[in-house]
């Protein structure tokens, strides 16, 4: 039995969005690559990693220093930072990728939308790491150096610090992407805005436990996460309530046209009326 036109034209525009699909991945990841491949020239991954270690080292006692434990340590966390810090980097290539392949399906309001989403997301996560690195780094180590014992010395383990400093990076990043999610609700009609102010307390309450979650047992860090989250909230409140007013206009503006047209409409079919009325008044 053969196929039909429809479903061979179907089954044509899938494989082309495959071949595109498979295409854009691998541009994001020669992106990625290249960039890699630079920073490890140049500053390279041990220099790398002694800068995302400063916050840390700046805080144990004089003459002390990180360890390794695994064999292959030394090695390989240097150059796991090195490819997180080549894939912030490269996220707005890789992004503009991203965008390239959804944007065809997307309508015009969306795609006006999409790019400023897509641009201030990038900056907000950008912002929330780079807040945890220069501000909650150094209270929180030195609040923990402080509270230590005397009579031992701390070592920490460089692969268990890699892996705090990338949990702390995401939860701040994701909760300074606050703004942008109330934003994209208010736009596709999930929630008002007026909903919004009236769950502010419940997110206050919500902010404060998912800081007491991700971040570590300190006061510090859980207040540097839950305040910051509270401020993006008022501000993603602020941001829906001056995009959703546009709209608004755009409507009312559209419904006086509508109004005017079906005036002139009216008017021009009693125009009419009054013309055959008075052809057959002279008769």
């Amino acid at each position: 039995m053969s196929d039909t036109p429809e479903s061979s034209a179907q089954e044509e525009s899938f494989i082309s969005h495959l071949v595109e699909l498979r295409d854009r991945l691998l541009h994001s990841l020669i992106a990625l690559g290249v960039v890699m491949a630079g920073l490890c020239i140049y500053p390279g991954p041990g220099a790398i990693y002694d800068f995302l270690a400063a916050p840390l080292t700046a805080a144990l006692p004089e003459g002390t220093k990180m360890v390794a434990i695994g064999v292959i340590t030394p090695f390989m966390v240097p150059l796991k930072v090195t490819g997180m810090v080549a894939f912030v980097l490269s996220l707005p290539f890789i992004l503009y990728q991203v965008w390239g392949f959804i944007a065809p399906g997307l309508y015009a309001h969306e795609k006006r939308l999409g790019v400023p989403l897509i641009i201030s997301s990038t900056l907000l996560f950008v912002l929330g790491m780079s807040f945890c690195y220069y501000f909650v780094f150094g209270q929180v180590f030195s609040f923990i150096a402080g509270f230590a014992p005397k009579s031992i010395t701390p070592a920490p383990d460089i692969e268990a610090y890699l892996s705090f400093v990338m949990t702390m990076f995401l939860a701040f990043g994701l909760a300074f992407e606050v703004p942008v999610a109330l934003v994209v609700m208010v736009k596709m009609g999930v929630v008002t805005v007026e909903k919004l102010k009236e769950w502010r307390s419940y997110f206050i309450v919500g902010a404060f436990v998912v800081a007491a979650v991700v971040t570590p047992p300190d006061v510090v860090s859980q207040l540097a996460l839950a305040i910051p989250m509270c401020i993006l909230y008022e501000l993603g409140i602020i941001a829906s309530s001056l995009l959703s007013r546009p709209a608004k206009k755009e409507a009312s503006v559209s419904e006086a046209q509508q109004a005017v047209d079906s005036a002139l409409d009216m008017d021009a079919e009693m125009d009419k009326a009054e013309k055959e009325f008075s052809n057959l008044s002279g008769k």
